[in-house]
């Protein structure tokens, strides 16, 4: 990863960014994450590339709270399958299935909206969305009047 952000985790826990000279939370790890922004996580004092041990920190996260990914049946099968004879198969095949799976959701999603198109629930979703946004507007806009009144109050 030529291009990879490159993110320094500290003894005390802490991750920098240090594209960003900032410290990040793993929540905004995630974020990367999800928007395939490539980069790596470094020990800041042996420079050992941890990025799995993060990505796993993040996982258990998910996995803790609302409703889990993988039941138990998943999982202990990931631990069966950690012995040298079935390592490396089973790694390709949840690459292999990963890329599968996010293939099909894009090309579903891709005919869903041409099956849509010009159709009256179509229009209805449109509007939907315009709404949304025009609530999230409202919304941003009252936050914004009671911090500013709350700043010329202790001003």
């Amino acid at each position: 990863m030529p291009d990879a952000r490159i993110i320094k985790k500290y003894p005390n826990r802490r991750l920098y960014d240090t594209t960003l000279s900032s410290y990040i939370t793993l929540n905004e790890v995630r974020e990367l994450v999800m928007s395939e922004t490539p980069f790596k996580v470094v020990d800041r004092q042996t420079g050992e590339d941890i990025t799995r041990s993060i990505l796993l920190q993040i996982i258990m996260e998910q996995e803790s709270g609302g409703q889990p990914l993988f039941s138990a049946e998943i999982l202990a099968q990931f631990i069966r399958n950690y012995s040298l004879s079935t390592h490396q198969g089973f790694t390709e095949f949840m690459e292999h299935s990963m890329s599968t799976f996010k293939a099909q959701q894009k090309a579903v999603s891709e005919q869903m909206h041409k099956v849509l198109k010009g159709t009256p629930l179509d229009t209805w979703l449109k509007m939907s969305e315009q709404n949304m946004q025009m609530w999230n507007q409202v919304q941003r806009n009252i936050l914004k009047s009671f911090t500013q009144k709350s700043a010329d109050k202790s001003e």
